[in-house]
């Protein structure tokens, strides 16, 4: 079904990206994470599958696509085939030094 989702938080507990359901709501609530483009501040947001999903954890910047919604909060091989890590290019600075310059 296309139109199947989940809420944010949720997803971010059952995919083992948060401990806990309250720390997934207080990422999804903090107001710097991303879906789709998209700034979230509620965490009753719907994620469905296809979703990307942009957020900051422990000093990096993490990017997933949601590739199935979970069922259950399983172990973590489980929860691992949720998602996909997106790769996040981080641009050059204009006034950096070219490498062997």
């Amino acid at each position: 079904m296309a139109d199947e989702s989940i809420r944010l938080d949720r997803f971010l507990w059952f995919a083992r990206i948060a401990k806990t359901r309250s720390a997934a709501q207080a990422m999804a609530e903090k107001g710097t994470l991303r879906l789709d483009g998209r700034r979230i501040e509620r965490s009753a947001a719907p994620v469905r599958i296809g979703s990307v999903i942009v957020f900051p954890l422990h000093g990096k910047v993490r990017a997933l696509r949601v590739e199935a919604l979970p069922r259950r909060r399983g172990p973590p091989d489980e929860a691992a085939t949720l998602y996909t890590p997106l790769e996040i290019h981080t641009p050059k600075p204009v006034d950096a030094p070219e490498p062997g310059a």
